[in-house]
């Protein structure tokens, strides 16, 4: 493991251990266990959900139930592998009855995601679901907006539907499988948003790009 991959890892290391402990809204109260993110800290692609469920709540990882399934799924009709990219959600605690978030809790685990945007510095971001939608698309429709893209801080940023959405409703099955086979084209055009002028890749390590936010 190379230095810049040691440092890293101590960074997310230190950044999960916060979370876990976490006492900064009453979900911490009803939790079984937070749920920081999973995947490579050098991902390319970041998937950002809403809030853990039942089965993550238990397992303290993130989509492992029914909806995680079929992520996986999506995630290998797009021709990767899940371990190839980060998943992570909005809200690290699980609401009670998986009822929606609310705002003061979507606030309190704001900075966590800022934190893992800056570890991780995806070229691609995937937001499942209207509550990690608003956070770029603040008034739009989900209906009107999924699989469409946008350069957002030198990333490419796109809203889709939740996996649970197509459980919900089977009419929106195709829909989030044909959304999902658009995003090998988009991490491409992302890829070449980050080449420099000179053609060169920039090869500093998350951690050092993570200082340059310090």
């Amino acid at each position: 493991m190379s230095l810049a991959s040691t440092e890293a890892g101590t960074v997310a290391s230190e950044l999960y251990g916060r979370i876990r402990s976490c006492t900064r809204c009453l979900l911490a109260k009803s939790r079984t266990h937070s749920v920081p993110g999973e995947g490579p800290l050098d991902a390319e692609v970041m998937f950002i959900g809403e809030a853990p469920g039942m089965n993550e709540d238990r397992e303290g990882r993130p989509f492992v139930g029914a909806a995680g399934k079929f992520l996986t799924e999506l995630i290998e009709a797009a021709g990767w592998q899940r371990d190839a990219v980060y998943i992570t959600n909005v809200l690290k605690c699980r609401p009670p009855g998986n009822r929606d978030p609310l705002p003061n809790e979507i606030e309190a685990c704001n900075g966590y995601i800022e934190e893992q945007l800056r570890l991780i510095d995806p070229l691609l971001l995937v937001s499942l679901g209207r509550y990690s939608m608003a956070r770029y698309f603040p008034n739009a429709r989900i209906s009107k907006v999924h699989g469409q893209h946008r350069e957002i801080e030198g990333r490419l940023f796109v809203p889709m539907y939740h996996p649970a959405a197509a459980l919900h409703q089977g009419s929106l099955r195709q829909t989030i499988i044909e959304d999902f086979k658009k995003l090998p084209a988009l991490l491409e055009q992302a890829r070449a948003l980050r080449q420099p002028v000179g053609g060169e890749p920039d090869e500093r390590s998350p951690a050092e790009q993570m200082r340059l936010f310090d």
